[in-house]
């Protein structure tokens, strides 16, 4: 386990430096100017003069390939550089933002998984059954619902038309002080609309995992030997079942992160979102790249956990990928 943990670490360095170095890339043809973006409104009526000291100044004149390697060395270093788009510290700017975020897609996912399992669960005793068809048909129609979509809907209903559940933000309106109560109110709906964005697929490979195990031979026999169906159930097909589960939590990582970005600009939840909004539209180099090699760390980590964790689960399987 740890030479594959080491393996997999080592690979990471190169990805991250490609999508960094790809990342100012792509900025570099983008047809925004950063100089413009820096100066904001003022940038409208400044002089060509102006605006080439202020291009100087920030370094955009120089080669993508120069900026990536000063921005790559100065990271090693633990400066991740200014953001000139928020006029603060990237690091700064991560460290007030990746809390609420992490919290929010945690949450979330828990959520997703959690409940995903049991309606699987329910869904597999009885396939084609009435409660396996509503499931399933429940399961797709959410799978092609977008979560801003969603997100809306929520809002109108929860906080519009019934009133019960905060429309958005941290805290509430003219509140200064961010208490517990109020973090759990305002985080409902955000986190049950990016819940229900995931649940889906967890509904679909439980039901699809679990039914197949109720049908091979180790089930088949516990049944022989006069076996609860619920020990049957929980105690032989579930394990089997929900080992496919396991590889889906690393590859709904990115899908978790996009659906994330779009729940917080919906609901002015104050996480990430606003920041690489921000940071792409702007041309904001330093930021754009940060934010970029965490989510991709975030991608990697999920798809190491998802291989350990099937690893762990059957021990037929080996730690040598």
């Amino acid at each position: 386990m740890a030479r594959m943990a080491g393996r997999r670490l080592l690979f990471a360095v190169p990805v991250l430096l490609a999508v960094t170095f790809g990342v100012f890339a792509i900025a570099a043809a983008s047809p925004f100017d950063p100089a413009r973006a820096y100066a904001g409104s003022a940038g409208l009526s400044a002089g060509d003069r102006t605006l080439d000291q202020l291009r100087a100044n920030l370094g955009a004149d120089d080669p993508f390939t120069v900026r990536w390697w000063r921005w790559l060395t100065d990271a090693a270093g633990g400066d991740l550089g200014d953001s000139s788009s928020l006029r603060q510290p990237v690091s700064q700017v991560i460290g007030e933002r990746l809390g609420w975020s992490v919290l929010l897609c945690a949450v979330a996912f828990v959520l997703a998984v959690t409940v995903g399992t049991v309606l699987g669960v329910l869904a597999a005793r009885r396939r084609g059954g009435p409660l396996d068809r509503a499931v399933t048909a429940a399961a797709y129609t959410l799978e092609a619902a977008p979560p801003f979509w969603t997100g809306l809907l929520a809002v109108w209903f929860f906080a519009v038309r019934l009133g019960v559940l905060p429309p958005g933000g941290l805290t509430d309106t003219g509140s200064d002080v961010v208490t517990a109560d109020q973090v759990a109110r305002h985080l409902v709906l955000p986190a049950a609309v990016l819940a229900i964005s995931q649940l889906p697929w967890f509904v679909l490979y439980v039901r699809q995992g679990v039914g197949d195990a109720l049908a091979e031979d180790p089930v088949r026999g516990a049944r022989a030997r006069g076996l609860r169906p619920r020990t049957v159930l929980l105690g032989h097909a579930l394990r089997g079942g929900l080992l496919p589960v396991l590889t889906l939590v690393g590859s709904r990582v990115p899908e978790l992160i996009t659906g994330a970005l779009l729940v917080e600009t919906v609901f002015s939840w104050p996480g990430i979102a606003s920041a690489t909004v921000e940071a792409a539209t702007s041309v904001d180099f330093p930021l754009l790249a940060a934010l970029t090699v965490l989510a991709t760390a975030a991608v990697l980590l999920g798809n190491l956990l998802s291989d350990l964790l099937y690893g762990l689960a059957d021990p037929r399987v080996g730690f040598d990928g």
